[in-house]
């Protein structure tokens, strides 16, 4: 078990994955937060958990981002 607070490479999933998954709302590209262990889609405002390594694209399992957060990806 890994337990370190930052994710390790079993957490996240492949870039070549991710690049192909996109925002259940607005159907644009996701982009990886590696801090938080998260897909984000900045046109819904939202970012998506991933735990074990597979993306939760449920919009219950989402959490809405402030708007300090989306200006921090940028």
């Amino acid at each position: 078990m890994n337990t370190n607070k930052t994710p390790s490479s079993r957490d996240t999933p492949d870039v070549r994955v991710i690049e192909m998954l996109v925002c259940p709302l607005t159907k644009s590209q996701l982009v990886l937060n590696k801090d938080r262990t998260e897909l984000v889609s900045r046109g819904a405002r939202v970012a998506f958990p991933i735990r074990k390594g597979v993306p939760l694209l449920c919009l219950g399992e989402a959490r809405t981002l402030s708007a300090e957060e989306l200006d921090q990806l940028k």
